[in-house]
């Protein structure tokens, strides 16, 4: 009750609290003396195979090249909290590179002996008692598990150590120093990631492998949106790709992105998950569209009186098809970049989702103070880029088109890049831009938008890693469906008469 008063005190008083036996200079921090004696050991007495086994258990982290302090290149991880275990782990790992001579007891004392770093170690009596310490090296996996483990605590007690200096400087933004804290344990959560490093004789084979999948389809290139017409152009939604789907108001760009998502989502019964993140309309909204897009019930007819009784049978069918889906919608309103990683991480860790969509940029905020709305733009647009590289997953994002697209007749006024709304670096971001292209009279006809649909044109103006093109779809709006516009036969289609 006395520290909890005193620490009360403090806050009121504006003095940093006093945490008893947290952060303290003197607490050891984790580590297990037997486990790092247990795996040396291991290395000493079987190093053909323990070496190798270890190094790719611990991993690579990022170091100075030895010759050009300048740059960065990946080395071996050294996880050993012991000063002298330590530098036998960076010797044995030496020795191994050289690969000169076999490593045993005595060429490991000769070698630190040269390096005049055998009495800092304890003397060949230390080693001795190190390889004598175990009697096999079956448990050398769990071993490597407990080091390991003890490392990433020792990194985050770092990390939040010096995080925790910064909460107290009044100079740092909040909302950046938020993102930069989940950054830093994101990093400790994957520094010690395994770097699968191959052959390139291996590569081909793998990749020759993969493409003989798709030729067989039995594999696809990305997520297909559902559309063949456009998947065929761009090979799908690729992971670690930015893809911009953009328009002017009014056109469709929502519609479509939620065409795509429910096609992604309820392909063969059980899709992949996906975050729609929503700065335009609410999660019910989403929702209602979503059960009205499924169950081809106008939206319009529960205001008109247009509604029938047998629609609650195709809207409670649509209801138990869409409950199977996993879709996570956030409807933040002005959603920042340092926000949008925030919750995109976390989707990703507890999840596993696949796909980001955003609808749309233009409402999107920079986080901070940013000189003018188009710097924020380019800052926004290269850190959806840096998300979608980052999660190793496709990030979907809807766009806005200037005025000027509307200038001129509806059917010559094809919109192109430089109608892309503040453009700033979306074009140079984007790995992928396709414009909803249709004449907005077209819709206004209602029997036969109805009956035939309104022709829409899906222009791929940019594709890095592919074509692009037109992908003709027919959009109905009284349902907010877009649909692969069915192929029309005339006289040219028909077989010539046998002669």
């Amino acid at each position: 009750m006395a520290d909890e008063l005193n620490t009360n005190a403090d806050h009121a008083a504006g003095r940093r609290p006093q945490v008893p036996g947290v952060l303290r200079e003197d607490r050891p921090q984790p580590f297990n003396k037997e486990a790092e004696r247990a795996v040396l050991a291991s290395m000493i007495g079987n190093p053909s195979f323990c070496i190798d086994f270890v190094i790719e258990k611990f991993g690579s982290e990022k170091g100075a090249d030895k010759k050009d302090k300048k740059t960065e290149t990946l080395v071996p991880f050294n996880p050993f909290y012991a000063p002298e275990h330590r530098t036998i782990y960076d010797a044995l790992l030496e020795m191994h590179k050289d690969d000169k001579s076999g490593i045993d007891l005595i060429s490991l004392c000769h070698y630190l002996n040269k390096k005049k770093k055998l009495d800092a170690i304890g003397g060949q009596m230390a080693l001795m008692e190190i390889q004598n310490s175990i009697a096999s090296d079956a448990n050398l996996e769990s071993w490597c598990e407990i080091v390991l483990g003890n490392a990433i605590l020792r990194s985050m007690i770092n990390t939040c150590s010096e995080l925790l200096t910064k909460c107290y400087d009044q100079q740092q933004d909040p909302t950046m120093l938020l993102d930069e804290i989940e950054k830093e344990i994101f990093k400790v959560r994957f520094r010690h990631t395994k770097q699968n490093i191959q052959l390139f004789p291996d590569l081909l084979k793998l990749t020759f492998k993969e493409l003989l999948e798709i030729i067989n389809k039995q594999k696809d290139t990305g997520i297909m949106t559902g559309y063949d017409s456009l998947d065929r152009l761009t090979g799908g939604l690729k992971p670690a790709e930015m893809f911009v789907l953009a328009a002017r108001p009014s056109i469709g760009k929502t519609a479509l992105a939620l065409n795509i998502l429910r096609n992604i989502v309820l392909k063969n019964g059980g899709g992949r998950p996906v975050a729609f993140f929503s700065l335009e309309m609410s999660s019910e909204q989403i929702a209602r569209r979503l059960i009205c897009m499924e169950s081809e019930v106008s939206e319009s007819s529960f205001s008109d009186g247009s509604f029938k009784p047998q629609d609650i049978a195709k809207l409670t069918k649509a209801l138990n098809v869409l409950s199977q889906a996993k879709v996570f919608i956030d409807p933040t309103p002005g959603l920042t970049i340092p926000e949008l990683r925030a919750k995109a991480r976390r989707l990703k860790q507890e999840h596993n989702i696949e796909l980001v969509m955003i609808d749309y940029l233009q409402l999107m905020k920079l986080g901070g103070v940013a000189e003018s709305r188009q710097i924020e733009v380019s800052g926004i647009s290269s850190g959806l880029k840096a998300l979608a590289k980052e999660l190793n997953i496709p990030v979907l994002v809807l766009a806005q088109l200037n005025r000027e697209v509307e200038k001129g007749s509806p059917k010559s006024s094809k919109p192109k890049l430089s109608h892309l709304r503040e453009s700033g670096s979306i074009e140079q971001d984007a790995d992928i831009v396709t414009f909803i292209h249709r004449d907005r009279d077209d819709a206004k006809n209602e029997s036969a938008a109805l009956k035939n649909g309104v022709e829409t044109e899906l222009i791929v103006e940019k594709n890095r890693n592919g074509r692009t093109g037109y992908a003709t779809v027919r959009f109905y709006p009284h349902i907010m469906q877009f649909r692969e516009q069915a192929h029309r036969f005339d006289e040219e289609d028909r077989p010539a008469p046998e002669s």
